[in-house]
């Protein structure tokens, strides 16, 4: 049976700040209730996860960014046709533009968590700035499963 939120965090554990993505589905696993939540982690988004986006009411993706304000940035997004699905960096954007061509499902509303990161060199530990902007981007992602609706994820990606 497919839970129907999906939360995708998505980066490398062995390169600093880029940890961000799984290490909030760690903090979501030990403080949120996942009855209704999936936690779904990889190094990076591929074309084949856009299978896991069937049958669900609503998928977050989590990620670090460089180019966000801090502490986090979250907005709902959309599919958009880029070059990152022939890279080794898809974006979500492609990945719901993929995702439309091979489903005959609707597209479930879709938002995107960027966490404001520093450093992403290999071997480096989580920078503490990062890891002050997880605690908040944790408390964030929290208040949202709590709620778990459209309406109430569509508002706080208007505010914030």
């Amino acid at each position: 049976m497919v839970k129907p939120v999906l939360v995708f965090g998505y980066g490398n554990l062995s390169r600093g700040d880029d940890a961000l993505g799984p290490l909030l589905l760690a903090h979501i696993e030990a403080h949120c209730d996942l009855e209704r939540v999936e936690v779904l982690v990889d190094f990076q988004l591929q074309i084949e996860h856009a299978l896991d986006i069937q049958q669900r009411e609503l998928v977050l993706f989590a990620d670090a960014s460089l180019n966000c304000p801090p502490p986090f940035a979250f907005a709902a997004i959309s599919p958009a046709q880029d070059n990152s699905y022939t890279t080794h960096a898809m974006s979500p954007a492609a990945l719901l533009a993929v995702y439309q061509r091979i489903s005959p499902l609707p597209l479930p509303p879709c938002f995107l968590l960027s966490i404001r990161a520093e450093k992403f060199g290999l071997g480096d530990g989580l920078s503490l700035t990062a890891a002050n902007n997880l605690v908040l981007a944790g408390q964030f992602v929290e208040m949202l499963l709590a709620k778990a609706s459209v309406e109430d994820w569509c508002c706080a990606a208007k505010v914030g």
